[in-house]
């Protein structure tokens, strides 16, 4: 089934001349000997047979006509037109329509279960599929994208623990899972002549089981890579530190002493609190 346009004509002019033929009509049956009242008949059947065509489209909004169950086309644009009689005329919107998930729970790739709902961003392109090819497209559009979101959050990790760059979470890149989800929905929507402009995440977290546990985790997590950066850096300091004294003759170290400052430029960068210097009076040996 596809969309395809129908016959029509100016609505204002079908619905002049179906009055005048009701009102002339009805004149003939009033007035009219035998001959004017069967001629007052006709004209007035005529007059109803071309109301009968008569549609009023609204802005973004195709009207749909079959004629004794045979689909015949779909007019999109605005007014009042006239087409063929006796059709049954269903409407359809074209406007850009929000569809907002109910958070679904469901496992992602690692299998942790998590929260997550997406808003669908779409409109209607083709008004005779939809109506047509589906059986309810709304209902069908709801469930094919609850679907998706169910396929695409199982496709990903949560997050990545191991800072992979090159592998995609639904936390970290956003944008790109979005992108797949919109090419993952178009290909289930073709089929009701859907256009998904946008599929965005709007919410995303742990399930509440294991949400406590995740975040122990997520804040271990940052507390080492904290500490790693400390500890490189501590590592450049104490380095550069050992070069400068060998640089400029200041003193000469034996491996021993290299240890020994070392270790207490270590302890005195990389330690959380405040170290007590004490200080030697005596010979460095």
């Amino acid at each position: 089934m596809k969309e395809k346009s129908i016959f029509k004509m100016n609505g204002f002019a079908a619905l002049i001349i179906a009055l005048l033929c009701i009102g002339f009509g009805i004149y003939l049956f009033i007035t009219g000997d035998i001959t004017g009242i069967i001629t007052g008949i006709v004209v007035f059947v005529i007059g109803l047979i071309i109301a009968t065509s008569l549609t009023i489209v609204q802005p973004n909004e195709a009207k749909v006509l079959t004629f004794f169950g045979t689909y015949l086309g779909v007019i999109r644009d605005q007014g009042l037109w006239a087409t063929i009689p006796f059709t049954f005329k269903r409407s359809v919107s074209l406007r850009v329509t929000n569809f907002n998930s109910e958070k679904l729970k469901v496992n992602d790739l690692q299998g942790n279960p998590i929260e997550i709902a997406a808003v669908v961003v779409y409109k209607v392109r083709d008004a005779a599929k939809a109506l047509y090819d589906v059986e309810n497209y709304e209902k069908f559009i709801q469930i094919q994208s609850e679907t998706g979101i169910r396929h695409i959050a199982s496709r990903y990790a949560y997050d990545s623990f191991d800072h992979a760059e090159e592998t995609l979470t639904l936390r970290q890149n956003s944008d790109e899972v979005a992108d797949v989800l919109m090419y993952d929905l178009q290909k289930r929507l073709d089929v009701a002549g859907v256009d998904v402009i946008e599929a965005r995440i709007m919410h995303l977290a742990y399930s509440s089981e294991i949400a406590s546990a995740m975040l122990q985790r997520q804040q271990a997590q940052a507390v080492l890579s904290a500490r790693k950066v400390i500890v490189d850096g501590a590592v450049g300091l104490v380095k550069a530190a050992i070069d400068q004294l060998a640089e400029q003759d200041i003193v000469e170290l034996d491996e021993e002493k290299k240890a020994q400052m070392v270790n207490n430029l270590m302890v005195a960068i990389v330690s959380e609190k405040g170290t007590q210097p004490i200080i030697n009076t005596g010979s460095i040996y």
